[in-house]
């Protein structure tokens, strides 16, 4: 691979990565209870707690909403990442990275 076609792949992965900052995967459990937002780079964006669904007397299920939420979360926000970069994976290889 010459210095153009490195140059030109490399543009590429800086594009794909501007797309994974912009890319936001919404993760919802307990029927809305909680919502999270992550970027395709798997930075949370936010965490939302709809407080009509809490049960105080009940916190642990809340946690684990929580829980399940970012996990599910940042299993998407790989997949999404994964997806975009698979194209270019071969030719990185090339690029000795």
């Amino acid at each position: 691979m010459n210095r153009f076609d490195q140059a030109k792949m490399l543009l590429k992965v800086k594009k794909v990565q501007k797309e994974l900052q912009k890319t936001v995967i919404t993760v919802e459990k307990g029927d809305g209870a909680v919502r999270v937002e992550i970027t395709g780079e798997q930075k949370i964006k936010k965490v939302h707690i709809d407080p009509e669904f809490v049960d105080l007397d009940d916190i642990g299920e809340l946690e684990r909403w929580v829980e399940d939420a970012v996990k599910e979360a940042i299993q998407e926000s790989q997949k999404v990442a994964a997806e975009k970069m698979q194209p270019m994976m071969g030719m990185l290889g090339g690029l000795g990275m």
